[in-house]
């Protein structure tokens, strides 16, 4: 296809809302739009027509073509209409076609970024469709073999070697090439993408106390140390294993850039209840920014329910702003 390449100074961002039956189109009816910014939500025009209905919204969505100002529509038909809070597998090829669009436009050239809304994992599964997340479905489109997730919140930042796998699984992911690559990619972004000249990163042990010498797990001897010491002497200013207990307290926080967890519930928690519903979920790793909300479907929601647009409003700032960063860089 021709592809009109987006002009450095105006990003043009696609917006997927994710499961259809949640909140996500909601936010879309909902958000006031920076103008400074093309906005392209790949969605159902119907769904979100109806959904700005229920939300008593007016939104006129006009139809994408390169060139077009303001937030626009890519149309993508569901697969069965989609009632609020009832999610159908019939919807998993719509949900997986909006990112697979949006991909190969990011991909392309065709879009600067893309914001994701909330997924519903369970149901894109129940359909027959092998899926654990969009970090490891977008690294797939990209054909990345690596990549990281890590959540923002404020100035906290805590990027997860693993992702979506089991807790008893994770200690057989803690591997020296994970780490070094989950290592020079977070800091590779740290100065790229967030402008930070030399960023100081802790990484977490994987066991209560870090070890505690090897008498609560030998990972932080023979894996996560060794890993710290050869990424220091690539350059990057990496210190630990730290005890996941103490290196959220704020006088271990002011000293660095960010933090590495081994698992997703190891440092998300932290970050979640600090800052919940203005976090961002970025990609890091992928040759496009991506940025993510924080929270779930919000299902019980959809429709009707209150809802707080602040995560997906964080999460299009911050596409914004790496866009215009890669542009310049």
């Amino acid at each position: 296809m021709s592809v009109t390449r987006a002009a450095p100074n105006r990003p043009v961002i696609a917006v997927t809302p994710g499961e259809p039956a949640g909140i996500g189109p909601d936010l879309m009816a909902l958000l006031d739009y920076d103008d400074t910014a093309d906005w392209v939500c790949i969605a159902d025009p119907d769904l979100l027509d109806e959904r700005a209905r229920l939300r008593r919204r007016t939104r006129h969505w006009p139809r994408y073509a390169p060139g077009v100002r303001g937030p626009s529509v890519l149309p993508v038909a569901l697969g069965r209409r989609a009632v609020p809070g009832v999610p159908d597998p019939a919807n998993a090829d719509y949900v997986l076609s909006c990112l697979r669009r949006a991909a190969r436009g990011c991909l392309d050239g065709e879009f600067t970024a893309l914001v994701t809304g909330p997924v519903h994992k369970a149901v894109i599964n129940e359909a027959g469709y092998p899926f654990t997340g969009h970090t490891e479905f977008l690294a797939r489109e990209a054909g990345v073999s690596e990549v990281v997730m890590m959540l923002v919140a404020g100035t906290l930042r805590v990027a997860l070697l693993t992702t979506h796998l089991p807790l008893a699984a994770v200690p057989a992911a803690v591997t020296p090439r994970r780490l070094d690559a989950a290592l020079d990619i977070l800091d590779a972004a740290l100065r790229r993408d967030f402008g930070f000249a030399r960023p100081a990163i802790a990484v977490l042990g994987l066991n209560p106390h870090a070890g505690e010498g090897g008498h609560l797990g030998r990972e932080e001897i023979e894996v996560i140390a060794p890993a710290v010491a050869r990424a220091r002497a690539r350059g990057i200013r990496a210190a630990g294993p730290v005890p996941a207990d103490t290196a959220f307290v704020a006088e271990r926080l002011a000293e660095v850039d960010a933090v590495l967890a081994m698992y997703h519930d190891q440092g998300l928690p932290v970050l979640k209840a600090r800052g919940f519903g203005e976090g961002v979920n970025v990609t890091l790793g992928l040759p496009f920014p991506r940025t993510s909300v924080d929270h779930g479907t919000a299902l019980d929601r959809a429709g009707t329910g209150p809802i707080d647009p602040g995560s997906m409003a964080a999460a299009m700032a911050l596409a914004k702003a790496l866009s215009r960063g890669r542009a310049g860089s």
